[in-house]
């Protein structure tokens, strides 16, 4: 009883770091932004030194984010900035439906309203493809083409045809609250539903900051209503993606995609930062060139993400990263080698008793809510890892060679047998 209340608890507070790293996923750093900038930014908040410089936020930000867009080769966020601004600008010109242009303004506002929401989720869904091609080119005609549909709806003889735009689906009386017609508040609403199920899926910065960029876009086509200027959103939505994008190059730039561990470059900033007293240890994979060639390389990678998951649970406060191919480091700050020899020599056992399982050609690639108990016999391949460690000390001064000490060491324990740890 004490052995499944203890797997119970262990489960338990495994799922409660896993919501919370979920829900920091979703804040970070959108939620935040929009709600400093909703504070911060509010009618007669700011002092009045800050005025002068308001009117010139909105372009540097823009022209930041289509810098980097362009730098970082993310078409999404420049298309998703360029139809921020051209919203920006419309509504600036027509307000929300009040201009001297009656009808002509009213179209505008709700086509503005309907299609901003559908073009923000459009353009983060496509594929990265490149801007200064011919297919990065084809991705402005759709822009285009709702320019010139907005101006047809505009002509006098198309009005009855534009009173779609503010078409009730629904027979009561309409929410005083909003000044967006039934089709539009549909397509802010299914366009949060399918970015939020994204960033379930993706769980990335720039998935985050789509989602963001929307509620300040949905906040933003109210401010005329509220007393807000709409560009004060239309600028923090611009400013998210400009963020998570930053945030998301920083994360790819540090971090592995393949395993989720921190890189390379994370390890070397990593131990420019340690005191006088460490030990580094270097894991490899044995034999991986050979499993590789048997199994293939799309095998080969999930047999990485599972050492990497090992590695990842070290204890002794060790701190694991991708060091390149099938190499990994694991950083022990404040330990000597003596100290860090049980956690590798654990560490070394765990992944030789968990093995590798092979999934059948017949087994889905998706769990299903009611799996099937298998009679074939689980195909297990055997794993092992090779470990040389060292420390810093009087011949290693340096996170260099301390870093080459334990490469030798980890040739020692392949030259030994493999699946075992050397220092």
């Amino acid at each position: 009883m004490l052995f499944h209340e203890k797997r119970f608890g262990n489960w338990g507070e495994s799922a409660t770091i896993s919501c919370v790293k979920r829900f920091l996923a979703l804040l970070l750093p959108g939620g935040v932004i929009l709600f400093a900038a909703a504070l911060a930014l509010r009618p007669r908040t700011l002092p009045d030194s800050m005025a002068p410089f308001l009117p010139t936020l909105p372009y540097t930000i823009a022209a930041l984010g289509l810098f980097l867009g362009w730098f970082f080769n993310c078409s999404r966020v420049v298309f998703a900035i360029l139809i921020l601004a051209i919203a920006d600008r419309v509504l600036l010109q027509f307000g929300a439906g009040q201009t001297p242009g009656g009808d002509v303004g009213r179209i505008v506002f709700h086509a503005v309203a309907l299609l901003l929401p559908l073009n923000l989720v459009a353009y983060a869904m496509i594929r990265e493809r490149g801007l200064l091609n011919l297919r990065g080119l084809v991705r402005v005609l759709p822009i285009l083409a709702q320019a010139l549909l907005i101006a047809l709806l505009c002509r006098p003889g198309q009005r009855n045809l534009a009173a779609v735009l503010w078409y009730n689906f629904i027979t009561s009386p309409w929410p005083a609250w909003t000044p967006l017609a039934q089709p539009a508040l549909l397509a802010f609403g299914a366009a949060l539903a399918l970015q939020a199920a994204r960033f379930m899926v993706y769980r990335n910065a720039l998935e985050s900051g789509f989602l963001w960029a929307l509620v300040a876009a949905f906040l933003a086509v109210h401010g005329a209503r509220t007393g807000w200027v709409a560009t004060t959103f239309f600028s923090t939505a611009a400013l998210i993606l400009v963020v998570s994008l930053i945030q998301t190059s920083y994360r790819m730039a540090y971090h592995d995609e393949l395993t989720g561990l921190p890189g390379r470059r994370a390890m070397n900033e990593a131990l420019l930062k340690l005191g006088s007293r460490y030990a580094v240890a270097m894991v490899d994979l044995d034999h991986f060139k050979q499993f590789n060639d048997s199994y293939g390389h799309r095998v080969g990678d999930q047999c990485l993400r599972m050492v990497a998951a090992k590695l990842g649970q070290v204890s002794g406060g060790g701190e694991a990263f991708r060091y390149g191919g099938e190499e990994f480091s694991v950083i022990f700050s404040g330990k000597t080698v003596k100290e860090a020899l049980p956690h590798l020599e654990q560490l070394r056992g765990t992944v030789e008793a968990s093995g590798f399982v092979l999934r059948g050609r017949d087994r889905p690639r998706k769990k299903p809510a009611k799996p099937k108990a298998s009679t074939a016999p689980r195909n297990v391949v055997s794993v092992t890892v090779s470990i040389g460690v060292a420390e810093r000390d009087a011949r290693h001064e340096g996170p260099d060679e301390v870093v080459k000490a334990a490469d030798r060491a980890l040739y020692r324990a392949k030259e030994d047998g493999r699946n075992r740890v050397r220092s």
